[in-house]
């Protein structure tokens, strides 16, 4: 059986191209990435025939939001009730291997153990 691989090749643009699309980025609000995706081109070329061109593409000044006041009477800092720990704090392993799968509850108060037996039972 014959496996062909794809040749590379490099692609050629005629001059002509090449000015249309960076006509089309220079434009106000235009996108290099958007307009080199519609032409079937990697941005990072376009912005390379710019570059051989020196000509560079506005940058588009994004407006920021205002920031708004902070009321002067706002308190510094809050304290908020925090729920009850549980009583029963397990350590919760949950292991497949092949075709087990094992389920564990192990106290935390005996960790040293549950990482001893965990240790033996993944060798």
């Amino acid at each position: 059986m014959e496996i062909q691989k794809p040749s590379r090749r490099r692609r050629y643009h005629p001059e002509e191209f090449k000015l249309a699309v960076i006509a089309a980025c220079c434009e106000p609000g235009a996108s290099v990435a958007g307009i080199a995706l519609a032409n079937g081109v990697n941005a990072n070329q376009v912005r390379r025939w710019m570059r051989e061109r020196s000509i560079e593409v506005p940058k588009q000044r994004m407006s920021m939001p205002t920031a708004q006041p902070v009321p002067a009477m706002a308190p510094e800092f809050v304290q908020l009730p925090l729920a009850p720990e549980p009583d029963s704090r397990d350590i919760r392993i949950e292991i497949r291997r092949g075709n087990a799968a094992i389920k564990v509850d192990w106290p935390v108060q005996a960790s040293g153990d549950c990482a001893a037996w965990l240790r033996d039972w993944l060798r």
